[in-house]
This record gives C-alpha cells, structure tokens and sequence, in this order.
C-alpha cells in the first residue's frame, strides 16, 4: 500500500467544500480554511493552522492548497 498523508483534503464537491478526511475517517466538509482548521483541532491537532502546508501532514487533492472550496 502506497504512503498517504495523514489528513486529506479532497476535491472540491459540485456542491462546494472539501470533504477532509483524517486517518481515512471523514471529519466534515470545509468550506474556508478556518473550517478545515477547526476540524484538525478536533481531531487532536491544536497548532493545526501552522499545519495545512506541510506535505507531510496535509494532501491537498483535485485542487491548489487553500483553493476550491466554493461552488
């Protein structure tokens, strides 16, 4: 099995948002950025905004980081 970030955010929905996944369980759908970092801060992660551009951590799919959450 191929290595995958721990936090997903995926393409955008025709609806709008992101549904953001952490370790494969869905933590909700974003719509801002804001939004994503409320979820990771959830899901255990307090320093979460300094956390959305390390590759390591954070997948960004179907569209650029911090892009795409509109319809």
């Amino acid at each position: 099995m191929a290595w995958q970030a721990p936090i997903v955010v995926h393409p955008p929905s025709p609806g709008g948002g992101r549904r953001v996944t952490v370790r494969g369980e869905i933590v909700g759908l974003a719509r801002s950025d804001r939004d994503l970092v409320e979820f990771l801060r959830r899901a255990g992660l307090e320093d979460a905004d300094m956390l959305l551009d390390d590759p390591h951590l954070v997948e960004w799919r179907g569209a650029g980081a911090h892009h795409g959450y509109a319809a």
